[in-house]
């Protein structure tokens, strides 16, 4: 008996007539094993916001934040050519983070998840609104100095500086993240 009853008994000559001098590979699998994909971590972002918001220190001197003038970091090494086309907005912006209107411990956060997404996702230049203060019982700006501070704190942001106005000027920043 075949078998295979549904495949003609001629056919089933005729391959293996083909295959009489076909011999089977040692040590070959028949189903090669698909690659196994990366693991992810099963930790939640609730989870990694609260272990990681003590990494980022609040200690700043308000003073030495002016209100309306432009922020402007870059780390040592970075070129003056790449500073200027992230001041003139020449990169292209993959992601925005607003932070207007938040407590300062909910925006420090906020900002940790959105740059280790950002940095798990390979962005290379993202807009972080901070606002302008207007909304503050001092009518000053209290996430600007914090953000400039919590940004300067992390390896994976090789520069920062004040968006142009038509992205918010002086309440945004732009943000120029390391590559993979």
């Amino acid at each position: 008996m075949a078998k295979h009853p549904d495949i003609d008994p001629e056919d089933q000559a005729l391959f293996r007539q083909a295959m009489a001098d076909v011999r089977r590979l040692s040590g070959a699998r028949e189903h090669p094993e698909k690659p196994r994909p990366p693991p992810e971590p099963r930790q939640t972002e609730a989870d990694e916001a609260r272990v990681l918001v003590d990494m980022l220190s609040d200690d700043f001197d308000p003073i030495d934040e002016a209100t309306g003038e432009e922020l402007l970091f870059a780390r040592i090494g970075i070129q003056k050519q790449v500073l200027r086309k992230l001041r003139q907005g020449k990169f292209a912006l993959e992601a925005e983070l607003d932070l207007h209107g938040l407590r300062v411990t909910e925006a420090r956060q906020r900002l940790i998840l959105f740059l280790n997404q950002c940095r798990d996702r390979g962005l290379r230049c993202v807009r972080i609104i901070h606002g302008k203060g207007l909304g503050s019982q001092q009518k000053q700006p209290v996430l600007k100095g914090k953000t400039s501070h919590w940004l300067q704190q992390r390896d994976e942001v090789l520069a920062f500086c004040s968006a142009r106005p038509v992205d918010g000027g002086t309440g945004a920043v732009y943000v120029l993240l390391k590559r993979r």
